[in-house]
């Protein structure tokens, strides 16, 4: 995963005069809360869904995800004063591609894979997780590093829900305890200041201080950033930007395509359902997805729990 080059000087170069508030332009995820508002959100959207069984089994995985962080909590202390180096340095503190894990993500996969176990499920899921039971801590770290390192083979898609799902609650647990204040928006706005991974949606804000601001939340570590609207997310453009939909949906979910590089990036419009969440609801419009594709736009970046393919095996 690439990281920024240049983090602005300051938080906000906005308007400053009386009236005038100016979003957050970093928000640290709550990791206790975090996971389970996604669980509800997919246990809600799987009713009646095409997708049913699948979107059933990531709420589930959700569900997963929210006892290892509740309970087991995984997640490393960065010292202050590396903090402040790697800012400094114009980089991610928690940089994906370059962070030395605490072991403790490997206990969470191990207590996720014992939350997750115990139902009916295909048998290629019951194999990718006595496959993960009997791997030792070197090669759990090996498929860690591919994932993060863009380096994954075919042949360990099976697994990697899981290690995903791990690493998720591993990097949002660790960024918790960052403060907001001590990160910078990298001069790559479309990566995460925080972990400097790519956002996996935008959601456009309808309550807060500031309603109408698109925040892109983070793929790995759950850190919600500032993006302006009218802005392609890849290559910054935006003589060709426009907004697609499905017809007579609600539109709570829309692509927004740039026809300058032909990307697409998710935009959620909180003010279609209050209940929006920018992962589930991502996992749950994936017929957009498939509308977007077939028009000739590439997603800017893929869903990491989608690396495994479309959820057919756990739908059958």
């Amino acid at each position: 995963m690439r990281q920024g080059e240049a983090p602005p000087d300051a938080k906000w170069t906005g308007p400053s005069h009386a009236g005038v508030k100016a979003p957050e332009p970093i928000v640290i995820a709550d990791p206790t809360v975090r996971f389970a508002s996604t669980a509800r959100r997919l246990s809600k959207l799987a009713d009646g869904h095409p997708m049913e069984a699948w979107l059933y089994f990531m709420a589930t995985l959700a569900q997963a995800q929210h006892t290892v962080a509740t309970t087991l909590a995984p997640a490393v202390a960065l010292n202050q004063v590396d903090v402040a180096r790697a800012v400094e340095a114009r980089l991610p503190p928690l940089a994906a591609d370059g962070h030395r894990r605490d072991a403790s993500w490997r206990d969470g996969l191990a207590l996720l894979l014992d939350s997750i176990d115990g139902r009916e499920w295909p048998p290629a899921v019951q194999e990718a997780i006595e496959l993960l039971r009997s791997s030792d801590a070197a090669t759990l770290e090996k498929l860690a590093d591919a994932f993060l390192r863009g380096g994954l083979g075919h042949a360990d898609a099976g697994v990697t829900v899981f290690v995903v799902a791990a690493l998720q609650v591993y990097f949002s647990g660790s960024a918790a305890r960052l403060a907001a204040s001590d990160l910078r928006l990298l001069e790559e706005r479309s990566l995460c200041p925080c972990c400097g991974s790519p956002s996996v949606s935008g959601l456009i804000t309808a309550t807060g201080i500031t309603p109408g601001t698109r925040y892109l939340y983070c793929s790995l570590c759950s850190t919600a950033w500032n993006h302006v609207r009218a802005v392609c997310v890849t290559c910054g453009g935006t003589r060709k930007l426009s907004v697609q939909g499905i017809e007579d949906d609600a539109g709570v979910v829309k692509a927004e395509t740039c026809g300058e590089c032909h990307t697409y990036t998710k935009l959620l419009y909180q003010l279609k359902d209050t209940q929006v969440d920018p992962y589930a609801d991502d996992l749950a419009s994936l017929g957009l997805d498939l509308l977007v594709a077939e028009a000739g736009f590439a997603r800017h970046a893929p869903n990491p729990l989608l690396l495994v393919g479309d959820g057919e095996a756990v739908a059958e």
